[in-house]
């Protein structure tokens, strides 16, 4: 039996090697498809490749009869209905590791031109001008990288710049100090980063936490004539702050391959003479292009043929019958893990999870996984999702751990997360109730009954006459209105805890505030 193979979208030559080689495979390459000629032709096919021209709606899914596969040459699958490929049980595949040594080859040559000039030493000779001591670099051996972001292109920029001779120091939300000793490279805060290295490259996703990181204030904490490079994401960077970081010469230099507006119109940093740019290139390379096509392929041809994919992005299908079981926790489970999330102040080691009552007589292994997505979503964003959280977490040491039993503690099924840190244990514990839907019951220690939504502070505190007085008057002052608030405490006296729901978001100023009041101990906004 042949498994049917629609390339809609340009494939490298490589890619399609992989497809010819395999006897169960018979692809056709037809690009340039009207939108009536894919509808046709995706009603019997198995797998579908595509890369971004694509679009892969939901009606062009609901209109295949036998497709069991989509497969996204390359990293983005924005192009692709996610929800409508799993509802119908269709998996998606990606490729997301064959741009990373392309990416971080990018960034080593944009970290050598820009330390010696070379774009403008370059555009000088090409107006006539010979200006050798206007063009005097700086050496990278002996100076310090600062990585911000050390997953796989940061890991691997690191590496090269060690063979720079340069000193590096990281941060990494799942970096501990003992991993950085392992790595041989220096560990710290984004703070001490900042302020320890002469050149910094940024190597995180864009999230709401990660949108300009590198702003007015994070260049007011680092050293003078420091140096960026950004090739991870135009949005980390604040560009009206880097403009006049360069302007008052704070930053002596900029080299930057995505910019916050692509393809941009008019960016005033594109003027200034210490800052070049490259137009989004870091995945291009032919090897680049080759690697993703052959990826993508093969984990088509694991799939079709019975073997476990790599790169899996959505959901795979589940019994309908276990689906309708366990399908109702999925919004609790992950709920519970981001919360969580927000309270270990350090790296997390160990994730353990608690499911009592009804939940120890159900499959568990998906509820897991929303868990730990949660967890991990906070710092990686939408590279993380159900089928890959578990493979996420291993990578980064973090050891995860399933435990059940019949003891309900007062609920008839109770799902608790805890995780263990450096020098900590942080948990969290989640319920259904019938006709309420989800709540969080017990944060550590402490009784509690909210819902699992919108805007939440949870403030650590002394057990004192007039702190709740204090709070809500400090609240006040910045417009914040309280909707519900609760308050457990361990002994009289002693410490407690206060969670309110409020109607929106805590800015990072008004949190200050709140932890510069004596009687707090740690002060938590939570965006659920």
């Amino acid at each position: 039996m042949a498994f049917k193979v629609l390339i809609s979208d340009p494939l490298s030559e490589e890619g399609l090697q992989v497809l010819k080689q395999h006897e169960a495979i018979q692809y056709e390459l037809a690009t340039d498809l009207t939108s009536d000629e894919i509808l046709e032709k995706i009603r019997n096919v198995d797998a579908l490749l595509v890369r971004s021209q694509t679009q892969v709606t939901r009606q062009l899914i609901e209109a295949s009869e036998n497709l069991k596969i989509i497969g996204r040459a390359g990293v983005g699958v924005d192009n692709i209905d996610l929800n409508a490929a799993t509802e119908r049980g269709i998996i998606v595949v990606n490729a997301p590791n064959g741009n990373t040594n392309s990416a971080a080859e990018h960034t080593m040559a944009m970290l050598m031109a820009l330390s010696r000039k070379i774009p403008q030493a370059y555009y000088s000779l090409k107006h006539q001008q010979w200006d050798r001591k206007k063009y005097v670099g700086v050496e990278l051996k002996n100076k310090t990288l600062g990585v911000i972001g050390l997953g796989r292109i940061g890991a691997e920029v690191a590496y090269r710049a060690k063979g720079q001779r340069m000193n590096i120091m990281a941060y990494d939300p799942f970096l501990t100090a003992e991993k950085a000793e392992h790595l041989g490279i220096g560990y710290g805060t984004v703070q001490e980063v900042l302020q320890e290295a002469d050149f910094i490259t940024v190597h995180t996703p864009l999230l709401k936490e990660t949108k300009h990181l590198l702003n007015a204030e994070a260049f007011e904490q680092m050293k003078p004539g420091v140096q960026i490079i950004n090739c991870a994401r135009g949005g980390i960077i604040d560009e009206e702050a880097l403009y006049q970081a360069i302007l008052e010469g704070k930053v002596a230099g900029a080299a930057l391959d995505v910019l916050e507006e692509e393809p941009f119109q008019d960016n005033k940093l594109l003027d200034l003479p210490q800052v070049f740019a490259t137009p989004h290139l870091g995945a291009s390379t032919v090897e680049a292009q080759e690697n993703v096509a052959v990826d993508v392929c093969q984990d088509v041809i694991r799939f079709l043929t019975g073997d476990i994919v790599q790169n899996p992005v959505n959901l795979p299908s589940v019994p309908k019958e276990v689906l309708n079981k366990i399908e109702p926790y999925f919004n609790l489970a992950e709920k519970l893990g981001s919360f969580l999330i927000h309270l270990a102040q350090e790296v997390i080691e160990e994730v353990n999870i608690y499911y009592s009552g009804d939940l120890a007589g159900v499959e568990t292994a998906p509820i897991t996984r929303n868990t730990v997505k949660g967890l991990l979503t906070r710092h990686l964003g939408e590279h993380v999702n159900d089928v890959n959280a578990l493979y996420l977490a291993e990578k980064r040491g973090i050891r995860i751990h399933e435990n059940k039993t019949s003891t309900t503690k007062g609920f008839t099924n109770l799902l608790t997360v805890e995780v263990t840190t450096k020098s900590e244990k942080r948990s969290v514990a989640g319920t259904l109730l019938n006709g309420l839907g989800p709540r969080i019951v017990k944060v550590d220690h402490y009784s509690v009954d909210v819902t699992p939504k919108g805007h939440i502070l949870i403030i650590h505190h002394r057990d004192i006459p007039g702190v709740i007085g204090k709070m809500g008057s400090l609240l006040a002052q910045f417009d914040i209105n309280i909707a519900t608030m609760q308050v457990d405490r361990a002994d009289i006296g002693g410490d407690a805890v206060m969670m309110m729901t409020v109607d929106k978001h805590l800015e990072k100023r008004e949190l200050e505030a709140l932890k510069e009041l004596t009687e707090i101990h740690q002060a938590t906004a939570i965006d659920l």
